[in-house]
């Protein structure tokens, strides 16, 4: 049974996003991100429920329209006139773990070359046709799958290629996806062919927060019963639905409406022109669902919230989000000058749902008797006190960053660490504690490359065997044929065919002469940062400096698809202060507002690094790991400890267990000790300068330096 979608609290915009789409599927999907436990996914699967049921042609797999049966339908063509039957709407859900077949479905290759029939086995993409797919955790997903995903969701058609072999057919479907930015980003790419976005939080107002756990309560008690209580209002909501469907066609966007979709993105700065047409497009969608065949500025300011917030996004670390001052200064500037601002009778100008239809009530709950006469789902209105009134600009990711913790107004001289040892322990008091320094501006870096050939997910690092790349060669099948090498398996086959009785020009070709081929192609990797915030690293510009090189090096594991951790030591310890994780953005929070100060424990900030590299072997074995230590090769330590021993015994543990490193040398002034470039030799690591992290004249790796 389903949760009723009526019953959800708040989470007004998300559901004013999904029926926009409902009504108008042109509009391009939905993408809701928000931390865990705040119902996306119960939100969605109740949408489906509410959606008008469809005519598909009898026995056809790809739910064609018996009105206008698709004529490339791989099970047609169909008659005008075939028999039909009536479904409700389908909601397919793509696993995280789904291969490029299970979504776009594969052919038979196995009877295709030994018994010469074409048979086609539909995927996802095809369950999906005149519904909705909804892809949890979408961020997690393969990006070519998603490119696959949002094509078809673009074109309204799936297409399979397989050695000449051409089968396309109709896709056409509402696709939402769902994902916790705490875990990794979209590329910028492929958020921008999201139609709309969707800020998600908790409410924060302890009546609605008890609401939800009533609600849920009632619910799991019984099913039944709950939906039942909720039953009028959701054939109510599926009316709604039809009704903006039939009015959509009618809508008019006026060329002051559409000045005004231009004049607002323009004055966003967002790139290209995908944009203008989705918010034209929920514009208009928006204008229906409210009843009305023209577009008002409502509908535009409405459309604006929801379409420009993720293409406003400028780097991974920027908070999503839009400024309401230049959004309503915008509509302003484009209003013609005897253009009457005032909003029309019964709009409210806050309310982002704009004025309900005729008729129609705005409440998706039941009107009496029902689980919420006095709270209902709507109680808040979007921009009131729901649980988006703290939205993606007040508790966004950046909502920590350097300006939470920027540097103190006096600035401290930096701080000369004895010679000792050769920059081994010291005897002198530890340097106290110094208040975080803004990183500097961030920069294109090299590329960074582990080592050898892995078989990790795929990315943009290293090499690697993937099912995505260039053909490098071929191999038994231990399962299915995924990928056919044809050349060889015809070669293969060819020394057999007088053996078999070959009669004729054709070529007998069987099971054990298919042959897989192998693609090479490139690997995320674990980029484990292990950063010295010790007093030695403590003047101002150089520690300034060091965070800006890291920062760039996030930048850069964001763009080639890795996971990241964060490991910092100072003091007498060493913390992770961020657990490998696909969010670049935390590692990027963690280390705006990192403090310096204290003595320099190298070697437990690399027994650190050892212990959860291993932890993340036995985790994700596949993905290899890449080590960077950011330090200037000082090690200190309470009187009487071979500080710089340990450091290299700590370092020979890493080199043992194969772990690609890298050194960045941050030691400056004139005398230099060059203890980050023995830290180097110890891990078998390349040492680099800062300076050399942005030279972009040659591409180097790490296996250069082996």
């Amino acid at each position: 049974m389903t949760y009723p979608f009526g019953a959800v609290v708040g989470m007004d915009d998300l559901r004013l996003a999904l029926l926009l789409n409902a009504v108008s599927p042109a509009v391009g999907g939905v993408l809701v991100r928000g931390e865990k436990g705040t119902a996306k996914s119960t939100t969605v699967r109740a949408l489906a429920a509410v959606l008008p049921p469809v005519d598909v042609v009898a026995g056809c797999r790809f739910a064609c329209d018996p009105a206008a049966p698709d004529a490339e339908c791989p099970d047609g063509p169909h008659d005008p006139g075939a028999p039909s039957a009536t479904r409700p709407a389908a909601l397919v859900e793509l696993p995280v773990g789904a291969s490029e077949d299970r979504l776009v479905g594969s052919l038979d290759l196995e009877r295709a070359l030994t018994e010469g029939v074409k048979s086609f086995e539909p995927g996802l993409l095809a369950g999906a046709n005149r519904g909705v797919l909804y892809v949890d955790e979408v961020n997690l997903l393969h990006d070519h799958l998603v490119d696959l995903l949002l094509d078809a969701a673009a074109l309204g058609r799936a297409y399979v290629e397989r050695e000449g072999v051409s089968v396309r057919h109709a896709a056409r479907f509402l696709l939402v996806g769902t994902m916790n930015p705490e875990e990794g980003e979209l590329r910028p790419q492929l958020l921008d062919r999201f139609g709309l976005t969707v800020e998600v939080a908790a409410p924060r107002e302890p009546g609605l927060r008890a609401e939800v756990v009533r609600r849920r309560f009632a619910y799991d008690a019984d099913p039944a019963g709950f939906a039942a209580a909720w039953s009028a209002s959701e054939s109510e909501l599926a009316a709604q639905i039809a009704a903006a469907r039939a009015l959509l066609p009618q809508v008019v966007l006026s060329d002051a409406a559409l000045r005004q979709v231009t004049s607002v993105c323009a004055a966003f700065d967002v790139d290209g022109l995908r944009a203008d047409l989705v918010t034209a497009r929920a514009a208009i969608a928006h204008a229906a669902w409210a009843g009305r065949t023209e577009v008002t500025e409502d509908d535009v300011r409405v459309a604006a919230r929801l379409a420009l917030p993720h293409r406003r996004r400028r780097n991974p670390f920027d908070a999503p989000g839009l400024d309401d001052d230049t959004l309503e200064q915008a509509l302003s500037d484009s209003r013609p000058d005897d253009d009457d601002p005032t909003p029309p009778e019964g709009t409210d100008p806050t309310d982002g749902d704009g004025p309900p239809p005729e008729g129609r009530s705005r409440d998706f709950g039941p009107s009496d008797g029902g689980p919420s006469d006095g709270a209902g789902p709507d109680g808040a209105g979007p921009d009131g006190a729901g649980p988006d009134g703290a939205g993606p600009d007040g508790a966004g990711p950046g909502g920590a960053g350097a300006d939470g913790g920027g540097p103190d107004g006096g600035e401290q001289g930096p701080t000369t660490a004895p010679r000792g040892e050769g920059g081994g322990h010291t005897d002198a008091a530890p340097a106290p504690e110094k208040a975080a320094v803004a990183p500097d501006a961030a920069f294109r870096v090299q590329r960074l490359e582990v080592p050898g050939i892995g078989a990790g997910a795929s990315g943009r690092r290293s090499r690697a065997r993937s099912e995505r790349g260039r053909v490098v060669g071929s191999r038994r099948p231990e399962h299915a044929v995924t990928k056919l090498h044809l050349v060889d398996t015809v070669l293969a086959a060819a020394p057999h065919q007088r053996a078999r009785g070959r009669s004729g020009t054709g070529l007998r070709v069987e099971r054990a002469d298919l042959r897989q081929a192998t693609l090479e192609g490139r690997e995320g990797n674990l980029v484990l940062f292990v950063v010295d915030a010790s007093g030695s690293m403590g003047a101002r510009s150089r520690m300034a400096a060091v965070k800006g090189a890291v920062l760039s090096l996030l930048m850069d594991a964001y763009q080639r698809r890795d996971k990241v951790g964060l490991i910092t030591f100072r003091g007498g310890e060493a913390e992770l202060a961020l657990p490998p994780t696909w969010s670049v953005e935390a590692a990027a929070a963690r280390l705006t507002s990192l403090p310096t100060g204290g003595r320099t424990p190298l070697a437990a900030g690399l027994l650190r690094a050892h212990e959860t590299l291993r932890l993340e072997r036995v985790r994700d074995p596949q993905r290899r790991p890449l080590l960077v230590v950011v330090t200037d090769g000082r090690a200190t330590g309470p009187r009487g400890t071979d500080s710089l021993g340990e450091s290299r015994r700590a370092a020979g543990l890493l080199a043992a267990g194969g772990v690609a490193s890298i050194v960045v040398d941050c030691e400056s002034g004139p005398v230099r000790l060059g203890l980050a470039t023995s830290l180097g030799a110890a891990l078998g690591a390349r040492t680099m300068r800062l300076e050399e992290l942005g030279a972009e004249s040659l591409v180097r790796t790490v296996r250069e330096a082996a």
